[in-house]
């Protein structure tokens, strides 16, 4: 199995031959030995202006097996390559109906496409529209046009990453986030993914890459229903037979929900029925704008400018004894706050920036942390204080703008506008009180957070950015709650997925927790 050789520095400017050179020297193996080498992952690491470097790992595969294990088993600097290729177990069973996936974004996407790769046919249902319509339905909304409920940032082929800075980060440690990279690739994606440790695609290309794979999965067999909402199911024995769309219905062999973190009306029906759900903890916040050349001073020092630097990135986070916490998210290099609303008479913000990162602005969010005891135990309650903050916003801003200030005037309570930056809402920004819009214990640590972020980067401590609110839609409220077998604790066949779920946060998870139940449906039944 091949080895990943790891913590090889290197200048800004060495080839990617003298990175391999060094990485064989590290492991003390003869060229004449290796069957192949390549840069595995780069990071930058700028934890010190005067001594900015790039830092990676390295795979390599060795002529003898006993060879790789010796090294994998001396040092934490070797590890096995896990690998990538799927090895699903498919049952014999044959069960009526077709597979049924509910909403196209990540989650949805992957179980399609491995569903489809697999000789199943799955029938996608999609509440929005394709990209392209989608898209002009969004610029609409953008340009200050009415609002299409049902297709939006939230809703629509792609899901809510497809107008974000298609970033490809996560958290979590699965060899199926090599699989997920190896096939955006291979639909599209620049290869540059493969190796990048904060790889992304920006929404310009990501929208190309998700029409691509929609064809694929089209032309095995699956079929993608646009403007389809799934509006409800009926059971029989605790199992779902027949799931009701637009006027339509199907006969159904599983129903997968990948429906996404905003699919407030899927979260009632589900209710209604009394599947099993809970609430859970997510985060409320605002979008903060900065000069993407005050970031980069920020970071880089006096290398700020080089060339060879990547866009320049930031994390931040702030945790108080009492548990609750501000943080950065969702960074945006060279990008755009996007209007986000789903539900008419509310503003919602997101960020967003394409493959280039060329903007003047960069945007985070920043987020605080709130939990069922600030919004309640009942299943929906945290989405109903979601909602509430995106009305108060509404009105703050007049019915059109979203509520805005700088840093400076947040922070002094006297809310303004006054700065060198433009602050890029497309619908225009409004200077508002935050105070009138979240709670207080909202305002109160995000105001703790920012002066915390002050003190690590300059670009927070001049007060100019710019804070633009709210940002509600970090991460699901509610939880869809399902036992180790990926099925609702409700219903046998009914199988909760992704972001909207409560199992996931972000592309690469949403997409891996899509693979996952994917390959627990193919384990049940046959194609």
């Amino acid at each position: 199995m091949p080895v990943i050789i790891n913590q090889i520095k290197s200048s800004l400017d060495a080839s990617e031959e003298e990175i391999i050179d060094k990485a064989v020297r590290l492991a003390g193996v003869n060229r004449c030995d290796i069957i192949s080498a390549q840069i595995h992952k780069t990071s930058l690491d700028a934890r010190k202006q005067n001594d900015i470097c790039f830092v990676h790992s390295v795979y390599v595969s060795l002529t003898d097996v006993s060879e790789e294990k010796r090294l994998c088993g001396g040092s934490s600097r070797f590890s096995y390559a896990a690998p990538s290729e799927l090895k699903p177990e498919i049952s014999r069973v044959k069960k009526r109906g077709r597979v049924c996936i509910a909403g196209f974004g990540p989650a949805g996407i992957f179980c399609g496409l491995v569903l489809a790769q697999n000789g199943y046919k799955p029938l996608i249902l999609e509440k929005g529209e394709d990209i392209d319509s989608r898209t002009r339905s969004v610029d609409t909304y953008w340009r200050g046009g009415p609002l299409n409920t049902r297709s939006n940032v939230q809703f629509g082929e792609g899901g809510a990453g497809t107008f974000s800075d298609g970033k490809l980060t996560t958290r979590i440690k699965d060899p199926l986030c090599r699989y997920v990279l190896e096939q955006f690739v291979r639909f599209g994606a620049p290869q540059e993914i493969l190796t990048r440790a904060k790889p992304h695609i920006g929404t310009d290309k990501l929208r190309n890459i998700i029409k691509s794979i929609r064809r694929h999965i089209i032309s095995l067999g699956g079929e993608v229903r646009f403007s389809s909402e799934v509006n409800g199911f009926s059971g029989d024995g605790g199992r779902i037979v027949s799931v009701s769309f637009g006027g339509e219905s199907a006969e159904c062999s599983a129903l997968v929900l990948a429906t996404g973190h905003s699919a407030r009306d899927t979260f009632e029906m589900l209710a209604r029925k009394q599947v099993f759900m809970e609430p859970k903890p997510f985060s409320v916040g605002v979008r903060i704008e900065h000069l993407q050349a005050d970031v980069e001073r920020s970071l880089y020092g006096k290398n700020a400018g080089n060339p060879l630097l990547p866009k320049g990135e930031y994390q931040l986070s702030y945790r108080r004894s009492d548990g609750r916490a501000a943080y950065t998210f969702c960074m945006c290099p060279g990008g755009l706050v996007v209007p986000a609303a789903s539900e008419e008479c509310t503003v919602v913000t997101n960020g967003m920036s394409e493959y280039a990162r060329n903007g003047a602005n960069a945007n985070s969010a920043v987020a605080v942390s709130v939990t069922p005891a600030d919004f309640g135990s009942s299943p929906l309650d945290g989405m109903y204080f979601a909602r509430q903050i995106e009305k108060n916003a509404f009105y703050a801003g007049g019915g059109l703008k979203a509520p805005a200030s700088t840093v400076r005037g947040f922070i002094s309570g006297r809310p303004d506008l006054d700065t060198p930056l433009a602050p890029s809402y497309a619908r225009g920004v409004a200077p508002c009180e935050f105070r009138s819009i979240f709670p207080g214990f909202v305002t109160d640590m995000l105001a703790e957070g920012l002066d915390s972020f002050a003190g690590k980067m300059k670009c927070f401590a001049d007060g100019n950015a710019v804070l633009t609110a709210p940002e509600t839609r970090t991460s699901s409220p509610v939880r869809i709650t399902r036992t180790e077998r990926l099925n609702s604790v409700s219903i046998e066949n009914l199988f909760p997925c992704g972001e909207g779920a409560g199992y996931a946060g972000g592309i690469m998870s949403a997409a891996v927790d899509g693979i996952k139940t994917a390959l627990e449906i193919m384990k049940r039944q046959a194609p």
